[in-house]
């Protein structure tokens, strides 16, 4: 029994870290401006979502500023989502990426961001200097166009 218990002291789970894209990197779309991410996001969002609830998503990007894949981090209800952190430079540090875009969706269409869009711009963008992932914009996508925090002068 001792020597049982011994033995499970000593297993631990194995961590594999892999990053698999079915896009060439020739293929993958490059994000020049603010416009670019928008675009980009706004193809690949769910159109039957985009003004029912809020979303927030992550554009990884790599050091040529090509898309390496977008990461959903959450969905909520039609007046806020969780935007955790840890969820959003996991799926960054997964893809090798060397930088981000967030976004995330306003479904009454107002592009106005409330001081919680900034404060967590604030936040990711500290979080990203110390991990070396620069936050390159922070997005809202609305059906009618965006607004970006980089555009603003908020980065």
């Amino acid at each position: 029994m001792e020597n049982t218990n011994a033995k499970s002291l000593l297993e631990v789970a194995e961590i594999y870290l892999a990053y698999k894209s079915n896009v060439k990197p020739s293929l993958r779309p490059k994000v020049n401006a603010s416009k670019d991410a928008y675009e980009i996001l706004l193809e690949n969002w769910d159109s039957a979502k985009i003004e029912l609830c809020e979303q927030f998503k992550v554009l990884l990007l790599n050091r040529a500023n090509k898309v390496l894949g977008i990461f959903e981090v959450s969905t909520g209800s039609a007046t806020g989502t969780v935007a955790d952190p840890k969820m959003i430079f996991v799926s960054a540090l997964k893809a090798n990426a060397c930088g981000v875009i967030v976004a995330h969706n306003h479904p009454s269409g107002n592009m106005k961001p409330s001081q919680q869009d900034i404060d967590l711009t604030r936040k990711l963008r500290e979080g990203g200097r110390f991990l070396e992932i620069q936050l390159l914009d922070h997005i809202i996508v609305t059906t009618e166009g965006y607004y970006s925090f980089a555009d603003e002068g908020l980065l």
